[in-house]
């Protein structure tokens, strides 16, 4: 993400933070889903309330490579750090002088501070539940009070913007290919 803004409509979805890593099988999960049942079943060990079985002990001894966990927590992290990073750059550098509603000085503290908001609640797996989950245009707006331009008001952009997304999306049919990066009329595709 490098834009100065986030073009959405109603359609439009944007999916949550949530680092995909590769496990030593090869499988590709989720490192908060991976964090989420560790950190679960710690918090249910050390609860004398609550029943753990054996099982369960076992996975938590066993079947989480602590090594892999850290690795799992660091991606959390970059993601957040690289959202915060992009969202003070670019999507907040046209802030102020004053805030909207209390006219305050806008200072890199606030944008910080709003950045680091925003890139903990898109990290927030018990809100989102699944990496595919999509977040639409209007629960972004009135959940994390995101700016979203919605283009769906500029016939002409809407027009190119579906277009675009037509000639793409037959474009990766076609190749076979699960995405494409678009970088100055080049297109590179990956599977």
């Amino acid at each position: 993400m490098s834009g100065d803004a986030i073009y959405m409509d109603y359609y439009s979805r944007l999916g949550p933070i949530d680092p995909q890593v590769e496990t030593q099988s090869g499988k590709r999960i989720s490192a908060l889903g991976y964090l989420e049942r560790y950190n679960d079943l710690l918090a249910k060990a050390q609860d004398p309330k609550t029943y753990i079985s054996t099982a369960e002990v076992n996975l938590l001894v066993n079947g989480f490579d602590q090594g892999e966990l850290y690795h799992y927590e660091q991606a959390r992290e970059q993601s957040i750090a690289l959202l915060e990073e992009w969202l003070v750059k670019f999507k907040f550098k046209n802030w102020g002088p004053l805030t909207e509603e209390r006219k305050l000085p806008v200072t890199d503290k606030m944008k910080k501070a709003r950045a680091k908001k925003i890139g903990k609640d898109l990290n927030n797996t018990k809100k989102w539940h699944s990496h595919g989950h999509g977040i639409s245009m209007e629960v972004l707006r009135r959940d994390l009070n995101v700016r979203i331009d919605d283009f769906e008001k500029d016939a002409e952009r809407s027009r190119a913007i579906r277009g675009y997304h037509t000639l793409l999306s037959d474009y990766m049919v076609k190749r076979g290919v699960s995405g494409t990066i678009h970088i100055d009329g080049d297109y590179r595709s990956f599977l």
